[in-house]
């Protein structure tokens, strides 16, 4: 079986260590010319809560000559239709896609591929590009999961195929609910990537930092009550039931909540949102493909998101220039009423 990994920045390159390291023939596939050289040289360099260096194939996509079986896509939701059509032709006969992306790529993934090529995975832990090959874990070894599935129309001998070669990485969980494990990634996304941007900070600062911790509560409920809008059963996640656990009513339950939030993110508090690291490095980023998201199906259903949409107004402030990520960006959102 043959396997890429397209888009192999920081969570790709430590997926194509693992891959690797344990038998799979995978091509890591950037378009980040140095990376791949420093990849190809010295190796892909895994540090952080786990560390070890392991010997990789990487190329640029101009380089591609083969067809593959399986492509995991984690590039940027910018293009992802044009990203598709450029797949299509290095997809052998029989080929599926697995998008690793946050959001909701499928549907767009589809129009381009069909339902019978494309399914899905949330990743459940975090890495940072260090430099040149140099990829840190930053989320605790026992929170190495993914969680995989698919929208109608795909075959389930597809999707065991996929789930053993994840399988030579870490746990791989069979999702049946799967829109419902997106919906819960994308609340975590809008909450915790979507604030550890605005503030400059990691998921921990996010819940460490009182007045972003409350403004997140607020963003949390906003996705939930659209979700809900649109039928979603919110799925947990590695044991957790986020929703019952942060979803608040009332004032008493706001303040559990509250206390609850930074036990809840705890193995995860070392990650810094790959949304920052577009800021900090003059890229744009993917909030249109999550906070976006929520503030999208919140108008087609009618639902008021006013703490979201004040995040994607302070990023793409971020992205023409208007500031930097930091903590005064907090005083933004006291203008919402």
């Amino acid at each position: 079986m043959k396997v890429a990994i397209y888009g192999a920045g920081s969570l790709g390159t430590i997926l194509g260590a693992y891959l690797t390291k344990n038998g799979v023939d995978v091509d890591l596939i950037t378009r980040n010319k140095a990376h791949v050289d420093a990849l190809n040289k010295d190796g892909a360099k895994v540090i952080g809560t786990i560390e070890f260096v392991q010997p990789v194939k990487a190329m640029t996509p101009d380089e591609m000559t083969e067809k593959y079986d399986i492509i995991f896509l984690l590039t940027k939701q910018l293009e992802n239709k044009k990203t598709a059509e450029f797949l299509k032709s290095y997809m052998a006969e029989g080929g599926v896609l697995c998008t690793l992306q946050n959001g909701l790529p499928e549907y767009e993934l589809i129009e381009v591929l069909g339902k019978d090529k494309v399914c899905g995975a949330t990743v459940g832990w975090g890495a940072t590009l260090e430099g040149a090959g140099v990829s840190r874990l930053t989320s605790s070894t026992e929170s190495l999961t993914f969680g995989i599935g698919h929208m109608d129309g795909f075959d389930d001998k597809k999707l065991e195929s996929v789930i053993s070669v994840l399988e030579k990485m870490c746990k791989v969980e069979r999702e049946e609910n799967f829109i419902g494990v997106r919906w819960t990634k994308l609340m975590i996304n809008s909450v915790f990537s979507g604030m550890g941007t605005v503030i400059g900070g990691t998921f921990g600062d996010v819940t460490k930092i009182k007045q972003a911790r409350n403004i997140a509560q607020y963003a949390l409920n906003e996705c939930v009550d659209v979700g809900h809008a649109m039928g979603v059963d919110f799925a947990t996640i590695q044991g957790f039931d986020v929703v019952k656990l942060l979803y608040f009513k009332n004032g008493f339950k706001k303040a559990i909540a509250s206390l609850i939030m930074p036990i809840a993110m705890k193995k995860h508090k070392d990650i810094e949102p790959s949304m920052l690291q577009d800021i900090k490095h003059g890229k744009r980023c993917e909030i249109d493909a999550i906070n976006g998201q929520v503030c999208k199906y919140g108008k087609i259903k009618g639902i008021s998101t006013p703490y979201n949409d004040m995040i994607v107004k302070i990023i793409k402030g971020y992205e023409d220039g208007k500031g930097k990520p930091c903590i005064e960006s907090l005083k933004e959102f006291g203008k919402i009423k």
